[in-house]
C-alpha cells in the first residue's frame, strides 16, 4: 500500500515536471528571441493606436511579436518616477533595444544606460534638450524621430487665432518639470509675442495641481494652449471638461487631446511616427548602430478640429478652415 501511494506521488511528481516542461522550453525561447522593451509613458489603452500602428510594421519587417520577436511592455500612466523605475527594469533584463516616446522617458532611459540601444517614435527637440548631438550624426547609443514640436509653435497659434478672432490673452498649461517644455515656452513666447498677444502661465507638477491651476486662471486668459507632457496627458479628460467649464477654447499639438473634448490640435502624425520608429528598430536588430543612423524629422502634420466642442463654446468656425482641416470631429 505504501509503495503504491509513493508511487502516485512519484507519478503526480512527474506529471508536474512534464506539463512544466513545454513553459521551461518557451521561457528558453523567449529568452533567445531579440527583445524589445516598450516603454509607454501613459497607459496601454491610450496608445493602443500607436501600439499597433508600431507592431504592424514590426510584422510588416518580419518581427512576429512572440515567434521572432519579444516585446516586454511597461506603462507609466504619466508618472515620471517610474520612467527610470522601468528603464533600469530593461537594463537588469538585457532587452536589445529600448523604444520611448517623449522627452522625460527617453532622458531617463539615456540616464540608465550608455550601451542598450535607445530609439524614439517621437521627441519634441531632441537636439535642443541634448539627448543627440546632432540630426544628421546622433552619435552614442541613441536615434529616433524628432517631432519638431518648437517649429510648428507659430503655425499652431496662426491658425487658432482663425478660430479664435480677436484672441489677447492666452493661458498656457505646462508641467515644468519636462526639460522640453521650457524650450517650447521659450518658443512660445516668441510667437505670442509677434502676434501680439498677452500670456499667463498656469504651472503644474502633479495631477493634483491641475484643478488649482483654472482657478488661478480667471479672468485672465481668453484661451487655453496645453503644451504637450505624458502627465497632461494623462489627464487630457480632465483638462477639456475644466476649460469647457472655464470657457476656453483650447489648442493642443495632439489629435488625442481633442478627440476628448480639446477645440483643436495642429502637430506632428504620430501613427505614421511610430510606423517609422519600427524601421529604426528593424535596423538595430540587424547589426545598424543607433548613432550612425540619422534623426528623421516628421513628414506629415495634421489639422483637427472638434465642431461639438466649437459648438458647446459658441463659436463659428469658418468654412474655409474646415475644408482645410485633416479631420473634423462633430
Amino acid at each position: 500500500m505504501a509503495s503504491h501511494i509513493r508511487r502516485r506521488k512519484f507519478l503526480a511528481a512527474l506529471g508536474g515536471a512534464v506539463a512544466a516542461w513545454p513553459l521551461a522550453a518557451r521561457a528558453q525561447q523567449s529568452a533567445k528571441l531579440p527583445t524589445i522593451g516598450f516603454l509607454g509613458s501613459t497607459t496601454s489603452a491610450a496608445q493602443s493606436q500607436l501600439t499597433a500602428a508600431f507592431v504592424q510594421r514590426l510584422r510588416e519587417l518580419g518581427w512576429i511579436e512572440g515567434r521572432t520577436v519579444a516585446i516586454e511592455y511597461r506603462w507609466s500612466e504619466g508618472r515620471s518616477e517610474r520612467y527610470a523605475e522601468f528603464a533600469a527594469e530593461f537594463v537588469r533584463l538585457k532587452v536589445d533595444v529600448i523604444l520611448v516616446h517623449n522627452t522625460p522617458p527617453l532622458v531617463a532611459a539615456k540616464q540608465a544606460t550608455s550601451f542598450i540601444p535607445i530609439v524614439f517614435a517621437t521627441a519634441a527637440d531632441p537636439v535642443g534638450t541634448g539627448v543627440v548631438a546632432s540630426l544628421a550624426r546622433p552619435g552614442g547609443n541613441v536615434t529616433g524621430l524628432s517631432s519638431q514640436q518648437t517649429d510648428t509653435t507659430t503655425k499652431r497659434l496662426e491658425l487658432f487665432r482663425e478660430v479664435v478672432p480677436g484672441l489677447r490673452r492666452l493661458a498656457i498649461l505646462a508641467n515644468t518639470d519636462n526639460s522640453y517644455v521650457a524650450l517650447e515656452m521659450r518658443e512660445v513666447e516668441a510667437a505670442t509675442r509677434t502676434l501680439g498677444l498677452e500670456t499667463a502661465q498656469a504651472e503644474i507638477r502633479r495631477a493634483e495641481d491641475i484643478a488649482p491651476a483654472f482657478d488661478g486662471l480667471k479672468g485672465r486668459a481668453e484661451a487655453l494652449y496645453v503644451l504637450p507632457d505624458p502627465l497632461l496627458f494623462a489627464n487630457r479628460i480632465r483638462i477639456n471638461t475644466l476649460a469647457l467649464g472655464a470657457r476656453l477654447p483650447t489648442l493642443h499639438a495632439l489629435r488625442e487631446y481633442v478627440e476628448t473634448g480639446g477645440l483643436m490640435s495642429y502637430g506632428t502624425n504620430w501613427p505614421d511616427q511610430w510606423r517609422r520608429a519600427a524601421d529604426y528598430v528593424d535596423k538595430i536588430l540587424r547589426g545598424t548602430k543607433p548613432g550612425d543612423i540619422p534623426v528623421e524629422q516628421p513628414t506629415k502634420f495634421d489639422l483637427i478640429i472638434n465642431l461639438t466642442t466649437a459648438k458647446a463654446l459658441g463659436l463659428t468656425i469658418p468654412e474655409s478652415f474646415l475644408a482645410r482641416a485633416d479631420e473634423v470631429i462633430e
